[in-house]
């Protein structure tokens, strides 16, 4: 049977779909035995990894094929067509990124296949998707509507646009010792944003699309391995990945379409685990911050930052951007150097 399944993130969508495969895998011990399709190559690691750890004891073994290494010692992994395709996070394979290369996978694959589709949201991208490539499907539907975590604390805070630093460097030292992510909107502002932090002597770290594939995986060990506990990021980390004990998700720039925002949080209180998420909103935002809080059917409760401390912040915040800022603009400086 074909399945579609449905969940909220941290809800272990992945050994939905692993584990079923692994137990088939035992009957019919082939090799290239299925292909999982993933949006990001981050995730795509991490769900090889989670193969291996679950399949441990049949010895399953596992390839990943992602862009940023070198694609001949990749390519020696395509042997043979899979007869089972998994699409995970299938709402992100549709979009304009990925939608082409998709299309082209589907039409090479045997059609005889069995075809599992796993996402954490069902939109008309999805539908269209479930439409073209599966038959009959299975329907497992384990989500409440654009639903956040029960063990998810999520907080606003109304800030003016040029103290929104100060805030953020509030929080992170009222919450000192907690595992951050931070999520902006540029790849920019998280390295302007980690280098600030940096010079204030916070352990940050940078992660997004403009980083070759080695800095990125370099950046999330980093996290993981607790040498640095505040992740600034962009999107790129908002889907899937499984981060052990993020204790608090910070919106630092409020995300246009609010289903954003619901990924973005949920890589805090996942698996049943506690977490906070608190959206830090500007006099620009505020319509997108209202419409997240449609989305998800509640009004978020109001962080409770001390007004004047925050603002004590501001001359030792404004030096740490005067400095953050020189390097960045050395680095820009260069790369339009080696482009002319």
């Amino acid at each position: 049977k074909d399945v579609i399944g449905l969940a909220q993130t941290g809800s272990g969508k992945t050994a939905a779909f692993a584990l079923p495969i692994l137990h088939a895998l035992l009957q019919d011990p082939n090799p290239f035995f299925a292909c999982v399709l993933s949006p990001t190559r981050e995730l795509a690691i991490q769900i090889k990894e989670q193969f291996e750890a679950l399949g441990s004891v049949i010895k399953v073994k596992c390839s990943v094929l992602i862009g940023g290494f070198p694609m001949e010692k990749q390519s020696v992994n395509l042997a043979t067509k899979p007869h089972i395709i998994v699409l995970d996070e299938a709402d992100r394979l549709l979009n304009e990124d990925f939608e082409e290369s998709l299309n082209e996978i589907l039409g090479m694959i045997p059609r005889k296949r069995r075809t599992f589709l796993f996402s954490a949201t069902m939109t008309k991208k999805v539908e269209r998707l479930q439409r073209v490539c599966l038959r009959n499907p299975v329907k497992i539907d384990a989500s409440i509507k654009y639903s956040t975590a029960n063990t998810l604390k999520q907080q606003y805070r109304f800030v003016p646009a040029k103290h929104k630093d100060c805030y953020l460097v509030y929080i992170l030292t009222e919450m000192a010792g907690s595992t951050s992510m931070v999520f902006t909107r540029t790849c920019d502002a998280t390295r302007l944003l980690a280098l600030i932090l940096r010079n204030l002597g916070l352990k940050a770290i940078p992660i997004n699309g403009h980083m070759n594939q080695l800095k990125r995986l370099g950046a999330l060990n980093k996290f993981k391995s607790g040498d640095c506990n505040i992740l600034l990021c962009t999107d790129v980390v908002s889907r899937g990945l499984d981060i052990p004990e993020v204790d608090m998700v910070i919106n630092y720039d409020i995300p246009t379409n609010p289903k954003d925002s619901i990924h973005r949080v949920g890589r805090t209180a996942r698996a049943g685990r506690s977490g906070v998420a608190i959206s830090l909103v500007n006099q620009y935002e505020l319509e997108w911050h209202i419409q997240t809080e449609k989305l998800i059917g509640k009004k978020l409760l109001e962080y409770p930052a001390k007004e004047e401390e925050v603002l004590l912040l501001e001359k030792r915040v404004s030096e740490a951007k005067r400095l953050a800022v020189t390097p960045m603009a050395a680095s820009t400086k260069s790369v339009i150097l080696n482009l002319l």
